[in-house]
């Protein structure tokens, strides 16, 4: 046995004796919330909608921004609330439901956009985005630390791979069946029904969450005030050096993947990819992250979480590196396997990870920290990356990117340590101190 998986915790038996039933319904709660996203795609089906109520690219550009937004930013903001409860589950079903419930308001407003104004139906359109995005960010946190609670520190990594898979299987399948819906179906049919699915996708999603069985905390820990919570959040900040690090890497990390956003656009205006080599490209992009994902959480789990966050940097840099150099579009087949790669280190191994930095008391804190302190970053970096494109050319993104990838790796290599490893898990923070 290694040393990092000597330094984990053993799991409590229950979380054993239900690890294989909690697995499949975990994988079945993310399939079907695949397939949801598939029929109602926040790069696809949502700004295509959008599209036919303002012809604004600032608008139909903030969609994607306001879901990543909305994931990311309200992560810390209830961690104080989660961090009290004997259960998480409860809080998961309850708040989840206003991440899930706005497709049926779509699917409603789709419908009824023909018969009213346009300015309300574009209005009413961007309320239910928000709300969605919240929901998902205010969910995220007590989710994170149910998935963290229910399996054991060496099968984090591998859950949450195959959960991105299965979610990514479904959502091709049902991108796929969305793409025939508009094709085939007139207005506002056509629409109405692809958000009709993805509310009922997502209905399966919730009652296979609502199977999980999640065994009580230890203990119930006391209520926190808001001075306290905050302070502690400072105290965690500036006495885990580690940690910071950690979000270091996490922000950059994120300029080191904005240049993907920019690999479709450039190899069809610059470099004249046809329309069947992109649908290649992107089945290419799907497939490398279906297998890296349950792969590379595996191998972290068994290994190193931190090194298969580095190969994934090392991945992204020469993915820059190769989009910034190729000579003719069929470059663009492995520069899309790297960046698969790489987002799966930048996106799945982190919520693995983050865990380990803490004991049970503090993790809520931990997660929503990790995700509220680098939602700006992911917002702006891609914003700075097409500023970029705009005034120096996509190449100059490219290499921008993997220049951030170089800088990420030398934090991972340099100056992050393995939490599993280093960190006491009987150990609490506190406004006082350890």
């Amino acid at each position: 046995m290694s040393d990092r998986s000597k330094a984990l915790a053993l799991p409590d038996a229950a979380i054993l004796k239900d690890l294989r039933y909690n697995f499949t319904y975990n994988i079945l709660d993310s399939a079907f919330f695949g397939s949801a996203m598939g029929f109602a795609s926040f790069v696809t089906i949502i700004p295509l909608f959008v599209s036919t109520l303002t012809d604004s690219a600032i608008l139909i550009g903030l969609i994607p921004a306001i879901h990543n937004m909305g994931w990311q930013l309200p992560q810390l903001l209830i961690a104080n609330r989660v961090s009290r409860q004997l259960r998480y589950k409860p809080m998961v079903l309850a708040i989840t439901i206003h991440e899930r419930l706005p497709f049926l308001g779509l699917a409603l407003l789709a419908w009824l956009a023909p018969r009213i104004s346009t300015s309300a139906a574009l209005f009413l359109a961007f309320v239910l985005l928000i709300w969605q995005g919240l929901g998902a960010g205010f969910t995220a946190t007590p989710w994170q630390s149910l998935i963290a609670k229910i399996f054991p520190p060496d099968r984090r990594g591998t859950v949450y791979g195959i959960q991105s898979a299965a979610f990514n299987v479904l959502a091709s399948l049902s991108a796929v069946l969305a793409g025939y819906l508009l094709g085939d179906l007139e207005s506002p049919l056509d629409f109405t029904l692809c958000f009709l699915l993805a509310s009922l996708s997502l209905v399966v999603s919730w009652v296979a969450l609502f199977m999980v069985r999640e065994p009580a905390n230890p203990e119930q820990f006391p209520p926190t005030d808001s001075g306290t919570f905050w302070r502690n959040i400072a105290s965690i900040l500036k006495m885990d050096t580690n940690f910071r690090w950690f979000l270091i890497v996490r922000m950059l990390s994120q300029v080191a993947v904005m240049g993907f956003s920019f690999y479709t656009v450039y190899v069809v205006t610059v470099m004249g990819m046809d329309e069947m080599s992109i649908g290649i490209m992107t089945g290419v992009l799907m497939a490398t992250s279906i297998l890296a994902n349950p792969l590379m959480g595996w191998i972290g789990d068994h290994w190193s979480y931190r090194w298969i966050m580095a190969i994934g940097m090392l991945s992204a840099i020469t993915s820059g590196i190769l989009a910034y150099w190729a000579p003719d579009p069929g470059w663009f087949y492995l520069v899309s396997i790297l960046a698969g790669i790489a987002n799966v280190a930048v996106w799945t191994i982190p919520m693995a990870m983050v865990p380990e930095f803490s004991n049970l008391a503090d993790r809520p804190a931990y997660i929503g920290m990790a995700n509220t302190f680098i939602a700006p970053v992911t917002v702006l970096a891609p914003l700075f990356g097409g500023w970029l494109a705009e005034f120096a050319g996509y190449q100059i993104t490219f290499i921008t990117s993997a220049l951030g990838g170089l800088a990420t790796v030398l934090v991972l290599l340099i100056f992050l340590r393995n939490p599993g490893i280093i960190r006491n898990p009987d150990k609490t923070f506190s406004p006082e101190g350890h």
